[in-house]
């Protein structure tokens, strides 16, 4: 009887969970490599969220139905599970409470308020204490350090950029690839000097596969398992960067661009326009006549073409390539749904802020081989902020660059479909038009 007594005690004051909780596994902060985040205040680690989630059914639209439409439930192979990984999840959480994560703009603070994005932040405390069995336990936010970025706002004339390249024949465009689309995208490949190497410069865990249809979540934890500090001071990453935070990801929401936004915009085209992918793409587009020779001109083309304004969710000024291919939109007719969000660096940065869940990756529809940590083109689904993206596409571990220069070529050269050759993948560039702009683009393995 006193065993027993003393048993129900331990279960009113929660003994037996703090004994399960103390011998559990180590969790993916303390394994992670990343020594340029700062971990913010351990009380925010304490708060717990809601479990609670809302079911959405999600249309299709032109750009996200057709990543869907290209890994139908017929084509499916069976392959091989890993084994599960530890049960955590990561919180969708707001921006923390206590510091900027990075560049917390003036929409985070008006526009994200007066969406759906901000609500989950009312029930971070009403859990009263109580976890749910097999959530995902909360990955440790991190700060990423952005000391230059508020020089990038300057007038392109006021700022420092790296060293050009050296001009020379690995610029040059052959004969054969001006005559093959395939063989020019694989030249950017080779020439994506910036591109990082798995294992030195980051981890990713995979996890587990699925199906497009299949909605469980197969991840044990994050895509990412450290970033090394010395990617966020390669320039043209660090300027890349400091645009994600420039927009309002609310399609039908209209823009408003500053002075120092565009400011922004010139400077990072000044940079790339100083590595190699961007010079060969200049080269191989002027050889056509599709562009000026003059540099000057073509920076503005550039900018015209990745940066103006169109309509898109049938608000005029809502959009734009950038904001669409690499920072991703969020849908607002009927049910809400996410749009573009190609970009292995923004994932990495909403991952690290708790606001996109990896759900894991899709699987191969005819090579039947799993992705691991090196693969570098990855087919996966994710929440961003509660709204799953069935299938997404994306090139981990490229430069900003490399995939400005991808993305262009394809759009001036090729067609809506480009079967290329990117080291050793077989991809087809999906390209499309809106008008003389770049209506979205993103790339689908052909395995």
């Amino acid at each position: 009887m006193d065993g027993l007594i003393k048993g129900l005690i331990d279960v009113a004051l929660g003994q037996g969970d703090d004994q399960r909780d103390e011998s559990g596994p180590q969790s993916r902060d303390e394994r992670s490599r990343s020594t340029w985040a700062e971990v913010v205040s351990s009380e925010q680690d304490n708060d717990e969220q809601s479990s609670d989630r809302r079911s959405h059914v999600y249309g299709r639209n032109q750009w996200s139905g057709e990543e869907q439409s290209h890994y139908g439930r017929d084509e499916w192979q069976n392959v091989d599970s890993r084994p599960s990984r530890r049960n955590e999840r990561i919180p969708h959480e707001e921006y923390e409470k206590g510091g900027d994560i990075y560049g917390q703009s003036r929409y985070e603070q008006s526009r994200y308020e007066q969406s759906h994005w901000s609500r989950k932040e009312d029930d971070e405390n009403s859990t009263d204490g109580w976890e749910t069995v097999g959530k995902k336990h909360p990955r440790r936010p991190h700060k990423v350090q952005k000391d230059n970025w508020n020089g990038y706002k300057r007038p392109p004339s006021e700022q420092q950029y790296s060293d050009e390249v050296e001009i020379g024949s690995r610029v040059e465009p052959t004969e054969e690839e001006l005559a093959d689309l395939s063989q020019a995208c694989n030249k950017l490949w080779e020439l994506d000097t910036n591109r990082l190497v798995a294992g030195k410069d980051y981890e990713i865990d995979c996890g587990e596969g699925k199906k497009v249809f299949q909605k469980e979540d197969m991840a044990g934890g994050s895509l990412f398992n450290w970033l090394n500090e010395d990617v966020f001071r390669k320039p043209t990453f660090s300027r890349f960067c400091s645009l994600l935070d420039n927009y309002n990801p609310n399609e039908g929401c209209k823009e408003v661009v500053t002075s120092e936004e565009r400011q922004e915009q010139a400077a990072f085209i000044e940079e790339i326009s100083r590595t190699a992918p961007i010079k060969y793409l200049h080269k191989y587009l002027s050889s056509k006549g599709i562009v000026s020779e003059n540099l000057q001109d073509f920076k503005r083309t550039m900018t015209s073409l990745w940066f103006d304004l169109y309509g898109r969710g049938g608000t005029s000024g809502s959009s734009s390539a950038f904001e669409h291919v690499f920072v991703g939109e969020v849908k607002q007719r009927n049910e809400q749904e996410i749009c573009g969000f190609h970009n292995w660096l923004q994932f990495y940065l909403e991952e690290a802020k708790g606001r996109v869940d990896y759900q894991g990756y899709i699987f191969p529809r005819r090579c039947g081989q799993a992705p691991d940590s090196e693969t570098q083109l990855l087919t996966i689904q994710f929440e961003w902020n509660g709204l799953l993206k069935s299938v997404s596409s994306t090139l981990v571990g490229v430069s900003p660059e490399f995939e400005i220069a991808l993305y262009t070529l394809c759009f001036y050269v090729g067609g809506e479909d480009n079967h290329v050759q990117l080291g050793p993948y077989s991809v087809n560039i999906k390209c499309y038009h809106l008008g003389d702009k770049i209506g979205s683009a993103f790339p689908v393995s052909e395995c």
